[in-house]
């Protein structure tokens, strides 16, 4: 099913993400990971996709298993910077061998070692021109990206401008990057909307489970820290037990308000750990 005719569903779409395998996570227990998070019956699962085409063939492998051995919608991530049109092409049509409908299509980050000049090697600067091409080959449901506190690259009307550019180029619903601060996201679908970005718009949560993980994560997607999470940390950041179960309801509480306020979906952030999605998914059975 194309991710796009979920949202016609009377009732909120919900997700998880994981990472293909690399050195630190193998196949066999990623396999194990997604056979958990199926029993969860979510909408769909997302799989990653390296920057400038690393691991490639773990996310086509992956997304295969989830979607023609645990009967789970999949979408599988492709970046293109740095890419070559004739790369892109050989990647969809690897991805339609194994039935797969959903493509959240991305730039990509700037590989470590390199600068903008990655640009001048391939054929592609924006994550739109990849949509435009997925557009025009008309297999796919087109997933894009968003930042609720604007792209760390642009201030907030160029952000706004590139997501209508990536819609009206063929983008049928949008995922946000990870934030903690509801406000922050409901003022910028407000901002959408007046812009005509009426597309679906899917809040990315991720459960705090440490302090560690809150510093690598701000500093990736410039994620701002609101006051409330703020003490949580100062709390129970020394306890790890009392750091996961307060970060549990923290993510808990913030998706209960989303959906108040009739977010269409949330994608949990997973991390390859079937137990986040567990807990959060217990906490908020009763109002999917």
């Amino acid at each position: 099913m194309s991710i796009k005719n979920l949202f016609n569903k009377q009732k909120p779409v919900i997700s998880f993400e994981v990472f293909p395998p690399n050195k630190n996570f193998t196949k066999e227990k990623l396999i194990s990971v997604t056979a958990e998070l199926a029993k969860l019956n979510p909408d769909f699962i997302s799989v990653t996709y390296g920057a400038g085409g690393t691991n490639k063939s773990g996310t086509i492998e992956i997304s295969s298993h989830i979607k023609n051995n645990l009967n789970i919608e999949v979408m599988s991530h492709l970046t293109c910077i740095g890419s070559k049109k004739e790369h892109i092409i050989s990647y969809i049509n690897e991805v339609k061998k194994h039935n797969i409908k959903n493509i959240l299509a991305l730039r990509g980050d700037i590989p470590q070692g390199n600068d903008e000049s990655i640009y001048d090697l391939g054929d592609y600067r924006y994550s739109s021109d990849l949509i435009k091409d997925l557009k025009d080959d008309g297999n796919f449901s087109i997933g894009a990206a968003f930042y609720p506190e604007t792209h760390f690259e642009s201030n907030d009307i160029q952000d706004l401008i590139h997501l209508k550019r990536k819609v009206d180029l063929g983008a049928d619903f949008l995922v946000s990057q990870i934030f903690f601060d509801n406000n922050k996201f409901f003022n910028f679908i407000e901002q959408a909307q007046k812009l005509d970005i009426n597309v679906p718009l899917c809040a990315g949560i991720m459960p705090v489970t440490s302090v560690s993980q809150v510093k690598r994560i701000t500093s990736l997607c410039k994620s701002s820290i609101p006051k409330k999470l703020e003490k949580i940390l100062d709390k129970y950041g020394d306890n790890p037990e009392s750091m996961q179960k307060a970060g549990f309801i923290y993510a808990t509480e913030q998706i209960i308000e989303l959906l108040a306020n009739d977010v269409p979906g949330i994608h949990l952030y997973a991390m390859n750990k079937s137990e986040v999605a567990k807990e959060i998914m217990k906490n908020i059975d009763f109002i999917r």
